[in-house]
């Protein structure tokens, strides 16, 4: 293991830092050298490593979450409220139902598994949008209009109902029952996640008024009470469903609203504790991405998420209409709603382990959407920010307009 973590640690830091070079984003030589030292090419990487991926790569995101929330002020998210709302499900729900009608004409596939794979491919990647939206709110560039904030908000929104979509579509094929009672368990579980994040970030910030703790401390307290949110989803996931992601996500924004001095102090800390994260989530990541599969689906797949990618940037435009963003902005918007990774590493193999019939060609575009997206997303943001945003020279002090 301790070999593993040196090649982790070493090789990866170094792609990162040789792509920045070239204006390429850190985490593509992140990806790039998961799936060199992953099982499917190389397999340098511990197999006890690769049995707990998705709990470090979950605690990565329980980082980004947690740093999204610290830089989210309720006073932004009530400017933004009504586009954030529609750009939570309106691009999301296109996208499914746009892959529902075509994967079936493609690959010959039934029309509920073409959901899951629309559903599976539908999420935005926060571990992608987040850190580049958190930069360009330090930076100052869109911050007037609260762009940055508005696409982090409607990512994490996005990513829990695209999640609660997929669990529905899967429950439907295993029991060959079309449930439609299944998708109010959309609206709950995401008002709970938030009653439960608000109510948490209200008590820790209370409690550190009492408790006099150094900040180090405070990062870990909070920490711990984001993976208890995430154990007690799990608990009561069959009985009652809450968004745990989006529970810690709402931690910080409460964090924020009611501790803003102590919110900004723990906010470096979380930025600090990103390097390492950031590093951890790519490279496995990386690792679960199977070049062979991807490369086996053929030129269908590639034209079925080019589809995807301008019905995504299309439908964030449509969102954005009766809003006060130029055609600029809301070009860049959609942009920066196209990144897959995460999400789609998560759960893009769980119809093949349950036995869906489609399960390997679900798993293959999961990772080609990964490969083409993640890094085009990225480099595209990368370009274009500084000619579609306008920047505001105050916001580099600070968040808070």
């Amino acid at each position: 293991m301790l070999l593993t973590l040196a090649l982790i640690f070493s090789i990866g830091l170094l792609m990162g830092e040789i792509l920045s070079k070239i204006k390429i984003p850190r985490f593509i030589g992140m990806i790039i050298t998961g799936i060199i030292l992953g099982p499917y090419v190389l397999n340098l990487i511990d197999s006890s490593i690769l049995d707990i991926s998705h709990d470090l790569r979950e605690i990565a995101l329980v980082v980004i979450l947690l740093r999204a929330g610290l830089s989210l002020d309720l006073e932004d998210l009530k400017k933004i409220g009504k586009p954030a709302l529609l750009m939570s499900f309106i691009p999301a729900t296109i996208e499914i139902i746009i892959i529902t009608i075509l994967a079936p004409i493609f690959f010959s596939i039934s029309y509920i598994e073409a959901a899951i794979l629309g559903s599976v491919l539908a999420a935005v990647s926060p571990a992608v949008v987040v850190p580049k939206m958190i930069k360009l709110m330090e930076e100052g560039y869109g911050s007037i209009k609260k762009i940055p904030q508005l696409v982090m908000a409607s990512a994490s929104v996005d990513d829990i109902y695209v999640i609660v979509l997929f669990s529905s579509f899967l429950e439907m094929y295993q029991t060959n029952t079309v449930d439609f009672s299944a998708f109010i368990i959309v609206p709950v579980s995401i008002i709970l996640g938030v009653l439960l994040g608000a109510i948490i970030g209200l008590f820790l910030s209370k409690f550190f008024q009492v408790f006099r703790v150094r900040d180090t401390i405070k990062v870990l307290i909070i920490l711990a009470a984001s993976f208890f949110i995430l154990s007690f989803e799990s608990m009561i996931n069959n009985i009652l469903p809450v968004s745990g992601l989006l529970a810690i996500m709402v931690l910080g924004i409460s964090f924020l609203n009611y501790s803003e001095l102590r919110a900004l102090r723990l906010r470096q800390k979380f930025s600090k504790l990103w390097v390492f994260a950031e590093l951890v989530l790519f490279v496995l990541v990386g690792a679960a991405v199977n070049i062979h599969v991807a490369a086996s689906v053929g030129m269908f797949a590639l034209v079925l998420i080019i589809i995807e990618i301008i019905s995504r940037i299309f439908s964030v435009h449509l969102c954005l209409i009766k809003s006060e963003l130029n055609n600029k902005e809301r070009t860049f918007a959609g942009i920066a709603y196209t990144p897959k990774a995460t999400v789609q590493a998560a759960i893009g193999a769980i119809p093949l382990t349950v036995g869906v019939a489609s399960g390997e060609l679900i798993l293959a575009l999961a990772v080609l959407a990964i490969m083409v997206t993640a890094p085009l997303g990225a480099i595209s943001m990368n370009l274009t920010y500084k000619k579609l945003l306008v920047k505001s020279p105050q916001e580099k002090k600070s968040f808070r307009s």
